[in-house]
């Protein structure tokens, strides 16, 4: 008995040991490894919007589109043949706003470009690298509409915005005489600019760029100041799991090479035409979050 009990604990012993090894061998293919482990093995998750023209669109086809899909799939590319290794498969995932650090954390994706401005709040429950670019609050009018030309133009005027929106609140806090119109989504703000309801619509320049170029002639995109400065600074970057540092000084040496080969700037020009209110970040400088 005494040896059939010892048979039987080397032999549960030796599948521990087994199954150890099996999760180690599984755990070194990809998931929780990190980006560069990930390129390498072949095969990547990449977050982006699906609905935002000119920055993340998920076409009818399948195939994806704009500014951001653009910075995202040049990265793991450039991180990809500095190294050595093949061009990664890329596989797109949607990343909502409200769900982006929760998916970074969850290992489901391993990057997320998808306007995706740097914070404080987020820094502390993911790395960023970039930024990649900065881009500030702006108006989107009609484009025969001479009478909206900055902050002060919205006196008494109507601005549209989406529903809890951050940016029309701040322009009701400066100028108390705006009337806000808020509506669910983006694309049912520009409806209703397009349609006369509204005169102005106010958020990121980017996604109204975005908008702009979606439907040619019909808006204008006004940059917004105050005391002669932007309104607001967004720097937008690109979100990964929290403490892979290697994975952060990758993209933003890969960042950087995106700027000096000319490819952002194309890019820009690409999905944003003249991309009214839109600059290069500089990659790794974070120094913003401390102002």
């Amino acid at each position: 008995m005494h040896r059939n009990f010892s048979r039987i604990s080397a032999t549960l012993a030796l599948t521990a040991a087994a199954a150890t090894a099996l999760v180690a061998c599984s755990d070194s293919s990809g998931g929780g490894d990190g980006l560069l482990a990930n390129i390498e093995s072949g095969a990547v998750t990449l977050g982006t919007k699906y609905d935002q023209p000119g920055l993340g669109m998920r076409n009818p086809d399948g195939t994806m589109t704009g500014l951001d899909v653009d910075v995202a799939t040049y990265v793991v590319n450039s991180i990809a043949e500095e190294n050595g290794w093949a061009e990664p498969e890329i596989t797109w995932r949607e990343t909502p706003s409200a769900q982006r650090e929760t998916l970074i954390q969850n290992g489901e994706v391993d990057m997320i470009t998808a306007t995706y401005s740097i914070n404080s709040g987020r820094a502390e429950s993911v790395n960023f690298g970039g930024p990649y670019l900065v881009t500030h609050q702006a108006l989107l009018a009609r484009a025969d509409d001479d009478s909206i030309t900055g902050l002060e133009s919205l006196d008494g005027k109507i601005l549209c915005s989406v529903t809890g929106s951050t940016p029309a609140q701040k322009v009701k806090e400066t100028l108390p005489s705006v009337q806000l119109q808020e509506y669910d989504t983006y694309s049912s703000c520009t409806e209703a600019l397009r349609q006369g309801n509204v005169d102005a619509m106010t958020t990121d320049a980017t996604i109204l760029n975005g908008y702009s170029e979606q439907a040619p002639g019909d808006f204008q995109v006004i940059e917004m100041t105050k005391d002669g400065k932007p309104f607001t600074d967004e720097y937008y970057g690109i979100g990964l799991a929290k403490d892979d540092q290697e994975g952060t000084d990758a993209i933003n040496a890969a960042l950087e090479r995106m700027q000096e080969d000319g490819s952002f700037d194309e890019y820009v020009s690409a999905n944003l035409g003249a991309g009214e209110g839109i600059t290069p970040g500089t990659p790794g400088d974070l120094s913003f979050l401390d102002q």
